[in-house]
């Protein structure tokens, strides 16, 4: 027969109560890191990113061209902060931003068609079909107008594989 015993250690108050108060930090500590991580004080914060850098979005349909936006007219939409040229740029967008808003949150035209995310350049861009697209910088503007159909083709796949996770 096999004889089993507990063998229990004199382990004096204090160092208990010690070792009871690590546990619980041990416990505690990861959850309230993550609480904080997740907290609508981080949710603030990303609403504060300056969409296309602060570029107008409308200004690019409405002047063919780039413009930075100014800090008093802006609108938050889409956890982001777009910045507008005029006040009736800001009224044009808030009744549509889908129309404006650069295709793909405005990552590069090019490197999604690739399946890979990547900041774009405001400055290299060119509407298609109704919708604005950004690429990466003029070089890589240049190679996506070579195939733009295509790369859109499948940018849109990869987008909508990405976004549907």
């Amino acid at each position: 027969m096999i004889s089993t015993c507990k063998v229990r250690l004199a382990v004096p108050g204090n160092i208990r109560i010690i070792w009871g108060v690590l546990t619980v930090l041990l416990i505690l500590v990861p959850f309230f890191i993550s609480c904080s991580r997740n907290s609508d004080l981080q949710a603030d914060t990303k609403q504060k990113i300056n969409a296309i850098c602060g570029y107008d979005p409308v200004a690019y349909f409405t002047e063919s061209k780039p413009v930075p936006g100014v800090k008093d007219f802006f609108y938050v939409w889409n956890n982001a902060k777009w910045n507008f040229s005029s006040k009736e740029n800001l009224e044009l967008f808030k009744e549509n931003p889908e129309k404006y808003a650069p295709k793909y949150n405005g990552y590069c035209a090019f490197a999604l068609s690739r399946n890979d995310f990547v900041d774009a350049d405001p400055e290299a861009w060119t509407i298609v079909n109704d919708k604005l697209y950004l690429t990466f910088n003029p070089e890589i503007k240049n190679a996506w107008l070579q195939d733009k159909r295509n790369y859109i083709a499948q940018a849109d796949k990869n987008w909508h594989l990405r976004i549907d996770k």
